[in-house]
């Protein structure tokens, strides 16, 4: 951008229209009638996150000299090149410029013709401001304190969508105040998000922020030939193949795409990928593909409810919208299960974190931190945080990881001179008011309680299904996993109660006709990518199958939104 400030508006508009014509292909020209106003636009272009190459201001300013100006305007912009519009009378007070302000150029009035007086010299001077220039990071900045929870709720929102964002801590970086108060933000509570459109969020929900970063939150249409709930490895696989077989699909998403796996720092043993890929790779991969066949994608909506009429599977989201679909595919997977120990509601997202936290690994390079669990999500996590911590412990309830842990994952673990193995231990209790310090942590066999100072941990303690919404739609086992198929309990020579189409359930179909289950969350899934991945895709097999079947009533008519 270039900004000339110019009291006088013939002078103005004569420099702007020759600014315009020359450079205004390559740079947004901006004018100024005073220095004042100068300045607050400068306000509004930093809360933008724009760049400045070039300031052109006239001396002669009553209000504020060019001189005075430049002096402010630096304080913003130092990089920006500086130019003084002078009468030869101003000869003095430019040349003290050049040591007070750092001036780059003076130019007499008039500069005409500008080709021989006014181009040469900017021309030299953009051409060195872009040889310097480095890029203004454009996405999302986040400005909070380092152990907010809201801020890691937010922080992780964002790198789970892959929408890229810069964290300011408040605490440590000078620039972090400066944004605040140039937002009029000062008294408002942190954290504050500021849009690329200079916009500004003050602890925004997750869905407020999710509208304003452009995700799609509400659905195009009230019916579908398929709705998919979940985009784990298991959802984007029925998505991908239902849409490229010309169903119109919808996914729905309660988090960010990937589901679990998409936490994972390191997939290593997914077919395909010898040297690995990380799981927000694999999401960022399929959610490309699922929409690249048509398929429409809901990101943060969970489904809240399931009702079955006339043939149509009927879903109430979080938003009290309803959408409807002859076939459903359930894949939303498992959730974390959540430390039960004094401290850990309190400092959750300040300092103890679920699942590989990938937003926090830079955050505790140089400090100790501890890996909870002993299956290959704890094993990856632990590698991935080793790169930046000075060291990592993994602490596993159990008498050795072989019981639960990949053999490629023990052995890296064994390799790595910065993870210490404890078998047989447990975290008793978390310490700390508004962040993580110190934790207790037990041996099983001596009955021992250690307190030992801690500023991370990060917690795989196996999974449960997210199926409250199910109970009392679908049959479900003891800890709430779907059955389907040849599970489903029912007399014999009996089909399931309520069955009302003339066949046996599918093998991924649930007691509820043209409702289907795959991955995670269907009882005694295998729980490894790739099989999510062919159950997703065999699911809209079943799904072709059922809707071959008696055509459906026609389409109802949905109850009005709440």
């Amino acid at each position: 951008m270039i900004l000339a400030v110019d009291d006088e508006p013939a002078v103005l508009a004569a420099v702007t229209r020759d600014l315009r014509r020359h450079y205004g292909s390559d740079y947004d020209v901006q004018r100024a009638g005073s220095g004042a106003e100068a300045l607050e636009l400068l306000g509004e272009f930093k809360l933008a996150n724009r760049a400045v190459a070039l300031f052109l201001a006239d001396q002669r300013m009553p209000e504020m000299t060019g001189v005075a100006f430049l002096a402010r305007a630096m304080e913003q912009f130092p990089d920006a090149k500086r130019v003084l519009l002078t009468a030869y009378a101003d000869t003095d007070a430019a040349i003290r410029a050049i040591n007070e302000v750092k001036l780059d150029h003076y130019l007499m009035k008039p500069w005409h013709p500008p080709e021989d007086m006014l181009y040469p010299v900017l021309d030299d001077l953009l051409d060195d401001w872009r040889a310097g220039y480095q890029p203004v990071f454009e996405g999302v900045r986040i400005i909070g304190h380092r152990w907010s929870a809201d801020g890691h709720r937010i922080r992780e929102f964002l790198a789970r969508n892959l929408i890229p964002y810069r964290w300011l801590d408040i605490e440590t970086d000078p620039e972090a105040q400066e944004l605040r108060e140039l937002a009029g933000a000062a008294a408002e509570p942190l954290p504050l998000v500021l849009l690329p459109d200079g916009t500004a969020m003050s602890r925004p929900t997750v869905p407020a922020l999710a509208e304003k970063v452009g995700l799609h939150t509400h659905a195009v249409a009230d019916t579908y030939d398929l709705i998919v709930v979940g985009t784990g490895p298991a959802g984007l696989a029925s998505a991908v193949y239902g849409a490229s077989e010309g169903l119109r699909t919808l996914l729905i998403e309660r988090e960010a795409p990937g589901g679990q796996a998409g936490t994972s720092s390191r997939i290593e043993n997914y077919l395909g990928f010898p040297v690995g890929l990380s799981g927000a790779d694999l999401a960022r991969r399929g959610v490309a593909q699922a929409r690249r066949f048509g398929a429409e994608i809901l990101t943060p909506m969970e489904a809240m409810t399931l009702d079955t009429q006339d043939g149509y599977h009927i879903l109430t989201l979080s938003d009290g919208s309803r959408v409807a679909a002859q076939a459903l595919i359930v894949a939303t997977g498992v959730s974390y299960r959540l430390l039960d120990v004094p401290g850990a509601d309190r400092l959750s997202g300040a300092g103890l974190f679920y699942g590989a936290a990938q937003t926090e690994a830079l955050g505790v390079k140089g400090q100790a931190v501890f890996v909870v669990g002993a299956g290959n999500s704890a094993g990856q996590a632990a590698l991935h945080l080793a790169r930046y911590a000075s060291s990592v412990t993994l602490l596993v309830r159990g008498k050795s990881l072989a019981e639960s842990m990949s053999k490629y994952l023990i052995e890296r673990i064994e390799e790595a001179d910065n993870i210490t193995v404890r078998t047989g231990v447990s975290i008793a209790e978390l310490y700390g008011e508004e962040s993580l310090e110190a934790v207790s942590i037990k041996d099983a066999a001596s009955g021992k309680v250690e307190r030992v100072p801690a500023r991370a941990v990060f917690v795989f303690i196996g999974a449960s299904p997210r199926t409250d919404w199910l109970k009392n739609r679908l049959q479900l086992d003891a800890q709430g996993y779907i059955l389907s198929g040849p599970d489903l309990e029912h007399q014999p020579n009996r089909r399931p109660t309520g069955w009302d189409v003339e066949r046996e359930p599918y093998w991924l179909e649930t007691s509820v006709p043209g409702v289907f289950v795959a991955g995670d969350v269907r009882r005694q899934s295998t729980k490894r990518i790739a099989s999510a991945v062919g159950e997703g895709a065999m699911a809209v097999a079943f799904v072709h199958q059922h809707l071959k079947g008696p055509a459906p009533a026609p389409r109802p008519v949905l109850p009005p939104e709440k």
